[in-house]
């Protein structure tokens, strides 16, 4: 399976953000799974490939072109495909993977988040989408989304497509399995009361 990681890029977040990032990576490889990542070093999502290269994983990297520079790319990737456009990249993202899992990240993860849920919605994507809520990063977000989905500005399915888990092996666990939908509506519930 592959399984497209999304992430923040900073290299100034709590050393927790990347000890979880850095255990997906390894469970990622040692499940015998692809891991896809938009080809960046730094962050969460560097820290999550690199962890799956070192444990021996398949690697492959999405970027732009413009990103093609010295110290900006991750070395060693099994594939590293270059895009002209960001859009490009999320597109060749989502054709290549069989599930999505975003860790705690900023613009540009909610951009790839909301891209994969809105593609999925409409049936042009295919996989299972998980948020890893480390230390209750995404709480607010996913407290605005039920709002979203009771006032109807968004439909109650929508949520459903999200798996909510706390940890790296739920993360993964969670990758692997369709989403249920009552198990995923109690639980976004249990993170937005």
């Amino acid at each position: 399976m592959k399984i497209c990681i999304f992430g923040a890029s900073s290299d100034h977040l709590a050393a927790r953000y990347y000890q979880e990032a850095e255990v997906l990576g390894r469970l990622i490889a040692a499940e015998g799974h692809s891991l896809i990542f938009g080809g960046g070093v730094g962050g969460l999502m560097g820290a999550c490939a690199s962890a799956a290269l070192t444990a021996g994983g398949r690697v492959i990297g999405i970027a732009p072109r413009i990103f093609d520079e010295p110290g900006i790319l991750l070395e060693g990737c099994d594939e590293l495909l270059f895009t002209e456009t960001m859009s490009e990249r999320k597109t060749r993202m989502t054709e290549l993977s069989d599930a999505y899992i975003a860790l705690p990240g900023g613009i540009g993860t909610m951009d790839e988040f909301f891209e994969v849920i809105t593609l999925l919605q409409l049936g042009l994507a295919h996989g299972t989408l998980v948020l890893l809520n480390t230390g209750g990063f995404y709480d607010s977000l996913l407290s605005f989304l039920r709002e979203m989905a009771e006032g109807g500005f968004m439909s109650r399915h929508c949520l459903d497509l999200i798996s909510v888990v706390s940890t790296p092996e739920e993360a993964l666990r969670a990758a692997l399995t369709a989403p249920s939908l009552e198990g995923n509506i109690r639980r976004l519930e249990d993170y937005t009361r």
